[in-house]
């Protein structure tokens, strides 16, 4: 092969004055663009499965998708919305999906159950569980709620374990939580459970006059809308699934900028939810995503101190047999904010 090269050089410089030495003709214009554009990478195809239907609470992925963020990391997302029982845990762990969201409770249930799924990016830093009862009861503290009324909750919610644990139910009357707010603003003794964006703001649209007790502020503080994916992926494809938490950041940020764009798209997913509703929702829940932690350690940010709290709380209630080790499921290097 060298002695080739060589008579190669020998026939070039040989050939000088036929243009051998001549420089190459520039390309035509759009030509490198076209090129490079040839060359680039094909963005990466992955779907992300949500376990309710496009809200607010999802609104910094599709900003991430409106805004172009995912695009700039590589990636194409298919954001998948879900509903009332959407298995989006089984469809991660299966390989139907690389990406759902659940909340950090029902993570840890499903690593119990032989999932091996590990957490990425929360969403809520705050549970936005909460308890609603009426202003007009006068009453000052969640504990207060507990003597007496009806109080509507899903009995197999952790939460409520959580809650009949550290307050005896004996004294009020409970009833199933049918998922509305008609009972509420009928019956001023009614309490109920709920989400802090989504009763208490249909309740007050209804004339209603709700207060609300956050079951964070009880000690029982389970990061919501939890990203997860499978330990799988994260081995075969690490860049991959780091190139989705950064997109998935920056599409918050987007969205808490400005969560118009997104709104307007997901408002064409769900028309069961008014736009003004959505601009309110998004309004609320800004301190239950944005915190004091978050502003100093990136959006979305997970405390290893939080995930023990939770896994010896689920064992503390009978959910769990052990906490398992935090060490199994947390991955700092993909989900930490980049310095």
């Amino acid at each position: 092969m060298k002695k080739l090269c060589w008579v190669g050089v020998l026939w070039c410089l040989a050939s000088l004055g036929a243009g051998c030495s001549k420089d190459k003709a520039p390309p035509a214009a759009g030509e490198g663009t076209q090129a490079a554009a040839a060359s680039a990478p094909a963005p990466a195809r992955v779907k992300l499965a949500l376990d309710w239907v496009p809200e607010p609470e999802f609104g910094g992925f599709y900003a991430a998708r409106e805004s172009g963020a995912f695009a700039r990391h590589g990636l194409e997302v298919e954001v998948l919305g879900g509903g009332a029982g959407a298995p989006v845990t089984q469809m991660v762990a299966t390989g139907q999906v690389e990406f759902s969201t659940t909340s950090a409770d029902q993570l840890l249930v499903a690593r119990a159950r032989g999932l091996d799924l590990v957490p990425l990016f929360a969403v809520y830093q705050v549970s936005p569980r909460a308890i609603m009862a009426h202003a007009s009861r006068g009453l000052t503290s969640l504990a207060q709620v507990f003597s007496g009324g009806t109080l509507a909750v899903e009995p197999g919610e952790i939460f409520v374990s959580f809650l009949k644990k550290k307050y005896s139910f004996d004294k009020v009357k409970v009833v199933p939580y049918d998922g509305g707010v008609a009972r509420f603003v009928a019956d001023k003794d009614f309490a109920q459970q709920c989400f802090l964006t989504s009763e208490p703001l249909a309740a007050k649209k209804q004339g209603s006059d709700p207060v609300v007790f956050k079951i964070a502020d009880e000690g029982f503080n389970p990061y919501a809308t939890v990203v997860v994916t499978r330990r799988e992926l994260v081995q075969k494809s690490p860049e991959r699934v780091r190139a989705f938490v950064d997109a998935v950041r920056e599409g918050w940020r987007a969205y808490l900028d400005n969560p118009k764009p997104a709104n307007d798209v997901m408002a064409k997913l769900n028309t069961t939810m008014e736009p003004e509703v959505f601009a309110a929702v998004a309004e609320v829940q800004k301190p239950l995503i944005e915190t004091e932690e978050t502003k100093a350690k990136g959006l979305g940010t997970l405390s290893r101190e939080r995930w023990e709290m939770l896994g010896k709380q689920l064992v503390d209630l009978g959910i769990l047999e052990k906490a398992p080790s935090v060490d199994e499921y947390l991955l700092p290097e993909l989900t930490e904010r980049k310095p």
